[in-house]
């Protein structure tokens, strides 16, 4: 599998007001405030000028890497208020210590910040800021689309955050729904709506679920011990008691 980047990195809000009047020119963010202008053939005619503009008002950083089957090269440079301050710096051997690779040295030197204690060695800075999630210009420049509408850095990652917690949730939906299928209850649908005076809806499937749970937590409950259960749940939703029948105990 292949990897290509050639792009310029830094402040993701600096990076696109700097890049707004530049034609061709899209930032995809990335993580810890940053962003990533990837590198047209156009873009680089004129890279010099282009990195200068760029790094006025704060550091950016060009990187480059061409890796395919995990054999590859990278470089690095760091400009600052219009001038080249640091690199370029390439190497095709990744034997030593990560930190003294081009991109992660680079990105030390913009400010990103390594993973905590405990963490794998794998998570290098250029994992932490998330340089893996694309694999060529048009990964990136799909996800600068993707990030165009948002007002800036927070609102992007307020944004993305929702959607992975939607993701994650959704994920552990259908888990806890394969978990759960199959398992034998005393009660079925129309048991639950009788016993708890529901319509027909979602909240039957939560007392179905809430059931099923108590059965691989607890092991099998009666006929009896479920419905018990059921009302006990069901006081606990919030839901209103069952209407009960003229001259009987039990609901209409």
């Amino acid at each position: 599998m292949s990897y290509r980047l050639d792009a310029v990195v830094g402040d993701f809000d600096r990076l696109r007001d700097r890049a707004a009047g530049v034609p061709g020119a899209v930032v995809a963010p990335l993580e810890q405030r940053l962003g990533l202008l990837p590198l047209s053939d156009a873009l680089r005619d004129d890279l010099p000028r282009l990195l200068g503009e760029l790094s006025r008002g704060g550091p950016v950083a060009r990187l480059e890497a061409d890796f395919w089957g995990g054999e590859g090269d990278q470089t690095a440079a760091l400009w600052r208020d219009g001038a080249q301050e640091w690199g370029p710096v390439r190497t095709a051997d990744f034997a030593g210590p990560r930190e003294d690779w081009p991109i992660n040295a680079a990105l030390a030197r913009l400010g990103a910040a390594p993973a905590g204690p405990g963490a794998p060695a794998h998570r290098d800075l250029f994992a932490e800021v998330g340089l893996g999630r694309g694999r060529d210009e048009d990964d990136w420049r799909r996800a600068a689309l993707e990030a165009r509408d948002a007002g800036g850095y927070d609102a992007w990652h307020a944004r993305n955050r929702a959607v992975r917690a939607a993701e994650e949730q959704a994920a552990a939906d259908r888990a806890d729904a394969l978990r759960l299928a199959g398992v034998p209850l005393p009660l079925d649908g129309r048991d639950v709506i009788a016993l708890l005076g529901l319509p027909p809806g979602p909240t039957v499937g939560a007392a179905l679920r809430h059931l099923r749970r108590l059965h691989l937590d607890q092991g099998p409950r009666s006929r009896a011990q479920a419905e018990t259960a059921l009302r006990a749940w069901a006081a606990d939703q919030g839901l209103p008691p069952a209407p009960v029948q003229p001259g009987g105990d039990g609901p209409a």
